[in-house]
Order: structure tokens, then C-alpha cells, then sequence
């Protein structure tokens, strides 16, 4: 959509996520679920978009796959990050190479032809992303969005809306217009300071309460001010839990790009999912149930 107007080698740079991640003490469930991740590179072999907002450090395919076997991650889905542009060579690659258990949240534009579609949607994406942040872009204007949006609609895509908490409050009209599984990225980014009485966490909870809106538990680390553990961000999560347990999912975000403060270690992350998600049940719906209904998974 919106690129940033930066020439090539002004972009920012982002650090390498922990290189060390602990062996989590807690085991998913079979066919868990990682629904937030992102592959970066390598550059050599798919190319960053000249004009990209950030420069990753690679994270290639042959990481991500030895991560998720490493944590207990039977499945996945790779979100299309905008340093690759809407060239998607590299989550076809994954796509193509893990027998369905993965699927794709793409980045489109009003311009994307509708064979492209398709054949993305044939090789396992299941998603449209829009980025409302400034550093990625800014909002997008409503008239690429709709025009976006009537090009996957015939596919049954969902529409992943990537904003702050105060950015979602702006857009509760727009988002509840679109006629499609919304997917609110990163628990809305909302306030962690204001708690579960603040007005975006409380239009989280209304969204949810629609039935064909579903917030994503990943991101803890970016809405936390306390850092490590992330208790109060964590707080937030699992209020939404059990606010509407059959419409969250859970990522780690990995390799957690743009991250100024607090870089988490993965398996520290997947630890916290108990403390998330309170019980057997809840961590199923979570983990497997969940992303199975939205992503289109083959049912266990």
C-alpha cells in the first residue's frame, strides 16, 4: 500500500532476535499453532524491497522451522512483513515446502490482479494485512482498502488490521463495516498502562463479542512497560481469554522485528501461555481449534 519515501541504505536496521532460546517447560498441544510469524530473507536469495521502512537481520526459513520444532510448533503462519514488499517469494517458498501445515498473510495493493490471488490463495494464504503504523507506512486510504478487500473476498479471506490502541478507536467504524473474518493484530497495541478499563481494551473486548472478529495474543513483549516477564501485558491477554476464548490465537512474532526495549527470548514467551490461557481447554481452543476455523486448517 503506502511505501515509505526513504532512498536505499537510509532505512533502520533491526536487532537479531535471542539466539538462545530456552527449552520451554511448557508442552503445546498437538497441532499448535504459532499464528504470528515472519521470515526475513535471506537477502540474497529474496531480495528486501528497495524501499522498504526497516532492514531485518535474515531470518530464513531453515530458522523458523528448527524454532518452531524446537518450542512444539506443529503449524504456522507467516504474515507478510512490508520489508519485503508485496513480493512473496519467500512465504511461497515455506508454503510450498510444509504439506499444509502452514498458511500466508499476504500484502496487496488496489493493483494486484486477481490471477494473483488466486494462485496465493491455491499455495495456502489465507490473509490480507493492512499497517496503520506510521513507521510502516501510515494508514491506508479507505479506497485501497475496500478495493483490497473485493479482490480476496471471493477467496473468504480474513483482514489482519495491524494498529495502536488509539488508532483502533479511530477505525472501530471501518472495522466493523468490513464484511469479512477480521484478525486485530498484536492485541490492538492498546495502552498497557490503562489497563482493563481502557477505552481501547474495552473496544477490544466489543469486537470480539461480534463473532467474526478475532485478536491475536501475540506481542506482549511490544505493549509491556515492565518487560520480562511481561506481567502486565500478560494481564491483558488473558482477560481477553476469558472474555472470549473462542476468538484469540497466539504468536510468537518471531524474530519480533522493530523491537526497541525488551527483545523476549521464544521460550520464555511460550511459558507464559499458561498464565494466558488457564487450563487444558482454553489452551486448545487457543492453540488448535482456533486457528484451525480461521486459517482453514485440516482439522484434528
Amino acid at each position: 500500500m503506502t511505501q515509505v519515501d526513504r532512498q536505499p541504505g537510509q532505512e533502520p536496521t533491526c536487532p537479531p532476535p535471542d539466539p538462545h532460546p530456552k527449552k520451554p517447560a511448557y508442552v503445546p498441544p498437538p497441532g499448535a499453532c504459532d499464528a504470528h510469524f515472519h521470515i526475513f530473507g535471506p537477502g540474497d536469495v529474496f531480495p528486501y524491497a528497495p524501499k522498504r521502512p526497516f532492514t531485518p537481520p535474515d531470518a530464513p526459513k531453515a530458522r523458523l522451522l528448527a524454532l518452531h520444532h524446537f518450542l512444539g510448533f506443529e503449524r504456522g503462519v507467516f504474515v507478510q512483513s512490508s520489508c519485503h514488499g508485496t513480493d512473496h517469494a519467500a512465504l511461497l517458498d515455506l508454503l510450498a515446502t510444509t504439506d499444509g501445515r502452514y498458511r500466508g498473510v499476504a500484502l496487496l495493493t488496489p493493483g494486484t490482479a486477481p490471477e494473483e490471488v488466486a494462485r496465493l490463495h491455491a499455495a495456502g494464504v489465507r490473509g490480507v494485512r493492512f499497517n496503520f503504523l506510521q513507521h510502516l507506512g501510515g494508514r491506508p486510504s479507505l479506497d485501497d482498502m475496500r478495493t483490497v478487500i473485493e479482490l480476496v473476498r471471493p477467496h473468504g479471506w480474513h483482514v489482519a488490521i495491524h494498529v495502536t490502541g488509539k488508532e483502533l478507536l479511530d477505525s472501530l467504524d471501518l472495522i466493523t463495516s468490513i464484511r469479512a473474518k477480521v484478525v486485530i493484530d498484536h492485541i490492538g497495541r492498546v495502552d498497557v498502562a490503562e489497563g482493563t478499563a481502557g477505552f481501547a481494551f474495552g473496544a477490544l473486548k466489543r469486537l470480539l463479542d461480534r463473532g467474526t472478529i478475532w485478536v491475536k495474543l501475540s506481542g506482549v513483549d511490544r505493549i509491556s512497560r515492565a518487560g520480562p516477564p511481561f506481567a502486565d501485558a500478560v494481564a491483558l491477554a488473558r482477560a481477553l481469554v476469558r472474555h472470549a476464548p473462542e476468538r484469540v490465537v497466539w504468536g510468537t512474532d518471531w524474530p519480533h522485528p522493530n523491537i526497541s526495549r525488551f527483545m523476549p527470548n521464544d521460550g520464555e514467551l511460550v511459558d507464559l501461555i499458561p498464565q494466558i490461557a488457564e487450563d487444558a481447554r482454553t489452551q486448545r481452543l487457543m492453540l488448535v481449534d482456533n486457528p484451525t476455523e480461521l486459517f482453514e486448517f485440516d482439522k484434528r
